[in-house]
């Protein structure tokens, strides 16, 4: 089973921003920016907070911005309701966590498998997508595998494989490097950027400039504020 064409859909944040309470004032944990987010793999680098996390989560829905909207193709994400976002990003999403997030009770393939079953995908069909991401991924022997006897590696691998199992147009990865030793998260970056190159809006967030270099496009946040690198 091949799969289907990615659908390009823009990824833009207008005039975002997004303050906290904080005693009798307000931090500001991200500062008012608008910027589009172009297909291909875009790295967001920054040192612990500063604001990295803050943009992700906007980004996702899973925040609510204090100003700004958050624009994917012609739908204005904060416009929706929390559920009309849970089913938006279940139908255009994908995420990556830097501790993958894998279903302790589910093996690798049911992992896969997971976002597909939320979407009412038939059995047999979802099957063989993940039967297919796994093996894309060099994991097709661990299909049985519970997380807990895979390899930081391995989870993250399955992480992706996951990620990509409804063929979302926006792919969004916090850190998914930062627990992993080089050559494993060489190999992690190397699925982002295929992910990329299949015409995906692949939003990196990483503190590591090593990795950040090989992205398409580089975006900095400071204290807050989101500047071009």
């Amino acid at each position: 089973m091949s799969a289907p064409v990615v659908a390009a859909a823009s990824l833009r944040a207008e005039h975002l921003s997004r303050e906290y309470p904080s005693g009798e004032g307000r931090v500001l944990a991200l500062a008012p920016f608008t910027h589009t987010f172009p297909s291909g793999l875009t790295a967001v680098v920054g040192p612990s907070g500063s604001g990295k996390s803050t943009l992700l989560n906007l980004l996702a829905g899973f925040d609510r911005p204090t100003t700004g909207q958050v624009w994917v193709g012609g739908t204005d994400l904060t416009a929706l309701s929390e559920a009309q976002r849970a089913d938006f990003r279940l139908a255009h999403y994908g995420f990556v966590f830097q501790n993958h997030n894998l279903v302790g009770i589910l093996s690798a393939q049911e992992n896969v498998e997971f976002p597909l079953t939320l979407a009412g995908v038939p059995p047999r069909e979802r099957q063989a997508r993940a039967r297919e991401l796994l093996a894309q991924v060099g994991l097709e022997n661990r299909a049985g595998h519970l997380p807990s006897q895979l390899s930081g590696g391995e989870a993250q691998r399955v992480a992706i494989a996951r990620a990509l199992a409804g063929n979302p147009a926006v792919l969004l990865a916090d850190e998914p490097t930062g627990n992993l030793d080089t050559r494993t998260g060489e190999r992690i970056l190397a699925l982002l950027q295929g992910a990329a190159g299949a015409g995906r809006t692949v939003v990196l967030i990483t503190h590591d400039r090593d990795i950040a270099a090989r992205a398409d496009h580089h975006l900095s946040v400071l204290d807050g504020v989101v500047t071009p690198a």
